[in-house]
């Protein structure tokens, strides 16, 4: 089931051996909920930033382009 809207958080962390990742797209309830998930895929990271992408499904009919359905199949 979707909601009426997917809650995105955009991440920049530093890896446990130093490389800095940037834009990493991990869905979540909240930034607790997604930071827990973020930190089960890169254990022992250092969050450097975190922004909230709000980003609403369209409605039946309406125009979605290809980054909105791999976003509403990652998100299932």
């Amino acid at each position: 089931m979707l909601a009426s809207s997917i809650t995105k958080y955009h991440f920049r962390i530093r890896t446990r051996t130093g490389a800095i990742v940037e834009n990493l797209a991990i869905f979540g309830k909240s930034e607790d909920e997604a930071g827990c998930k973020l930190r089960q895929m890169y254990k022992d990271c250092e969050i450097l930033d975190c922004q909230l992408v709000q980003s609403s499904v369209l409605g039946r009919g309406s125009h979605l382009n290809y980054e909105d359905v791999v976003d509403l199949i990652i998100s299932a």
